[in-house]
């Protein structure tokens, strides 16, 4: 690491022992600020950021069900953290081996990675409702992320005992971009960054948030999964602040998409202490997924209301269908029977009548292991998939 790089000690400073068993510059963040002056630009985009926030919050408690579009958002959220990483996996391929279950013949390490994902996310959310944000939590939720997924030498659930460092493979502590702080910093950086998040907050919620994140990623706790664990919690954080009771905000959708500014960013509060540009960056994203949020689920309401109707009156169990396509919209025989309770002919029957309504077609996907044979609901997953809102406006597609 250059420490000539670093010309403001604002939010901390490069640091060397000359003689330590670790004698290279590394970087010891300061405290993170409890006061900070918003620019003109900053209060600006922390204004349409909390109005979108707030109608996505609002459309939350006024759509019937909305724990039906839960399972699309978190798989979108999970991708998109995963890709930022490095992960090669595409929706279509994590929804496919979702509705195999635990069938490992189509499985992979970057799904089994999005997946594990999902599964944090979930035992985050359960855990926020009756603990606060905790080194505790945070602790418990990386250990789901990592458990099993390309081996233990990461150390799930175990904070660092070992310096690390940020840049290529080939990088040293010398010549990396950056080298977050020594172990045995962390335990005071983590408990500063615990009363932080819980104590009464003196800036609004998003750039707590914002300075919640930056200090996660430069603290830099675990050997392993920094990035998607510090992401993950922003969810948490907004469900523990009431400003989500729904987790219907995927934010890592803008940040995969602008990631090197991303990292850039992050990077430029440890050398300049440019945070006013971090903040604009960050709440930028909140804005745009907000609003990105609110039409995703509107249209996927739309669809859903068009299906209930049409199933209105049927014989048939049909309708019981529309759930399950809402969470995945792959179908196979084998998760009908399971989640219905069916035969395997009447998992069938049910999947017949689908398909005359329009509302799946056949699908066979060829791999490693041979074909397989899926149903998927087009309506659905072209949504789940489809272009941001800010992208489809750029490009004038919008319907």
């Amino acid at each position: 690491m250059d420490p000539s790089k670093f010309t403001n000690d604002a939010f901390g400073k490069p640091t060397r022992r000359p003689g330590d068993k670790w004698a290279f510059w590394y970087f010891e963040p300061a405290p993170i600020p409890r006061q900070l002056d918003l620019d003109p630009a900053t209060v600006l985009v922390l204004s349409e950021a909390d109005l979108a926030l707030g109608q996505l919050q609002g459309l939350g408690h006024l759509i019937p069900d909305p724990q039906l579009l839960i399972g699309p958002y978190i798989t979108r959220e999970a991708l998109a953290s995963t890709r930022i990483e490095g992960t090669q996996a595409s929706l279509a391929q994590v929804l496919q081996a979702g509705a195999e279950g635990d069938d490992p013949a189509v499985q992979n390490d970057d799904i089994a990675e999005v997946e594990a994902y999902v599964t944090a996310t979930h035992v985050g959310l359960e855990r926020i409702k009756s603990m606060p944000l905790t080194q505790r939590l945070v602790v418990e939720v990386h250990k789901e992320l990592l458990t099993g997924v390309r081996g233990e030498e990461r150390q799930p659930g175990e904070l660092r005992r070992s310096p690390v460092w940020i840049g290529s493979p080939t990088d040293s502590p010398e010549t990396a971009l950056f080298v977050p702080p020594l172990p045995e910093h962390l335990g005071d950086l983590l408990a500063d960054w615990e009363r932080f998040v819980n104590e009464p907050a003196t800036l609004p919620t998003l750039v707590n948030c914002a300075l919640m994140h930056y200090q996660f990623e430069t603290i830099h706790p675990f050997l392993d999964g920094n990035g998607r664990l510090g992401r993950l919690i922003i969810g948490l954080h907004l469900q523990q602040t009431g400003r989500l009771t729904t987790p219907l905000l995927y934010l890592s959708g803008y940040l995969e998409s602008h990631r090197r500014e991303y990292y850039e960013r992050l990077q430029a509060v440890r050398e300049r202490g440019e945070i006013q540009e971090w903040l604009q960056f960050f709440l930028t994203a909140v804005h745009r997924q907000a609003l990105d949020g609110i039409d995703r689920a509107a249209r996927l309401v739309k669809v859903r209301e068009v299906y209930f109707a049409s199933a209105t009156g049927s014989r048939s169990r049909v309708g019981e269908l529309i759930p399950l396509m809402f969470a995945n919209p792959f179908l196979t025989v084998r998760r009908v029977e399971r989640a219905l309770g069916v035969t395997n002919q009447g998992a069938r029957n049910l999947i017949r009548d689908a398909e005359e309504r329009d509302w799946i077609r056949a699908l066979e996907v060829r791999g490693g292991h041979g074909r397989r044979r899926y149903w998927l609901a087009d309506e659905i997953f072209g949504i789940i998939e489809s272009a941001p809102l800010y992208e489809r406006e750029r490009a004038g597609q919008l319907d």
